[in-house]
């Protein structure tokens, strides 16, 4: 089940027809007191999430849904008309999973949509851990500690810090990143790496400058032993 919040009822009207006729259970919401009346009945496996709406703002929504234990994990997927750098960060250090600004395709929305839940969806499990300096990384418990301290990641920051780790000491390009976090590759998208590495490095604090950038490729993980 997806649920989809959104004021616009153009919008909300063919993203939950697109959605209900490719395969997807979907189900539209125009004010915040529907939306969360129908969470407490029923838990999506993907919340597509308006800023500008009436009663409440999205991005308290989103704040709300990550203190909420049953929900920390829930993908949640922005979707607005706010499309400045300042907004994007403000929406995924929030914990968005994902930030499409309008206007949007549809085929792309679809594709973002089936990315986040496959990635969202089980992992395998191993007892495969990284400790650089400051920093734990255990990928199986989903849990990321620095100085001791755990640090709270959305899915896609917490994937793209392992896969860093996976290959450590090699330079990732920003489209290979794209490709395994986000699984698709669009034009222009690579800007959506660049503004999670930084939110990343932001909730590393001390750790943050184990992600290096190297100029016009990619980023690496750099141990500075």
């Amino acid at each position: 089940m997806i649920y989809f919040l959104e004021d616009d009822n153009s919008i909300r009207e063919l993203v939950v027809y697109t959605m209900n006729s490719t395969g997807f259970e979907a189900v539209g919401f125009s004010k915040p007191s529907e939306f969360w009346a129908a969470m407490e009945k029923e838990t999506p496996s993907l919340i597509l999430l308006d800023i500008m709406l009436p009663e409440e703002d999205g991005l308290q929504i989103l704040k709300r849904l990550r203190a909420d234990p049953s929900t920390k994990k829930l993908p949640v997927m922005m979707l607005t008309a706010k499309d400045s750098e300042y907004d994007k960060v403000l929406g995924l250090d929030s914990g968005a999973d994902d930030y499409v600004p309008k206007p949007f395709g549809m085929m792309e929305l679809m594709a973002r949509v089936k990315a986040l839940l496959r990635r969202a969806g089980p992992q395998e499990t191993g007892e495969k851990e990284y400790t650089l300096g400051k920093l734990y990384v255990s990928p199986s418990r989903h849990l990321v500690r620095v100085d001791g301290k755990e640090v709270s990641l959305t899915l896609k920051e917490f994937e793209l810090l392992c896969f860093l780790l996976e290959n450590d000491g090699m330079v990732l390009t920003r489209d290979k990143i794209l490709a395994r976090i986000w699984g698709y590759d669009f034009d222009g998208e690579t800007r959506t790496v660049d503004v999670h590495v930084r939110t990343l490095r932001q909730k590393l604090g001390e750790c943050g400058p184990l992600i290096e950038t190297v100029r016009g490729v990619g980023y690496k993980i750099d141990r500075r032993e």
